[in-house]
């Protein structure tokens, strides 16, 4: 009875401290730095065009983001009961936020005015095939000074 006890305050403090106050002020952070970039194209495309640079430079960003107890424990009864695992979604929407903006910082590090050929990659690090622990996201493009 003891263990029922002790997980189920582990799982509260995660869920304060993993979901209530991480996770939101990452997001604050996430959505301050995007507001920086909302006129700097970043675009799948191949290229865009005839349009004159003076600059090309690859350009990557990468976000390793550990999941809490609190959503593993959701994640595992969605496991058995099925359904969308909105548990990870958060993280895995995070990692992509976080990847897509350190690129974009590291692409204005060199005065470049837009990026070309996003991709994005992903991988998880676990003990177990079953468990996610975390999920890391790369995202790489080529940078460019776009002369107007």
């Amino acid at each position: 009875m003891n263990e029922f006890i002790i997980s189920g305050i582990g799982i509260l403090i995660s869920y304060f401290f993993g979901t209530l106050w991480i996770e939101r002020k990452h997001l604050a952070n996430i959505r301050a730095r995007e507001e920086n970039f909302i006129t700097f194209p970043s675009l799948s495309l191949k290229s865009i065009g005839a349009k004159q640079t003076s600059g090309i430079w690859l350009t990557s960003g990468s976000c390793v983001v550990s999941i809490d107890p609190f959503k593993k424990f959701f994640f595992q009864l969605t496991n058995i009961f099925g359904g969308q695992v909105l548990s990870y979604e958060s993280l895995i929407d995070r990692a992509r936020r976080e990847a897509l903006l350190r690129m974009k910082e590291k692409a204005k590090k060199v005065n470049a005015n837009a990026i070309i050929g996003v991709r994005l990659e992903t991988s998880t690090i676990s003990k177990n095939h079953f468990l996610l622990g975390s999920v890391e996201i790369h995202a790489y493009g080529t940078a460019l000074k776009i002369i107007q």
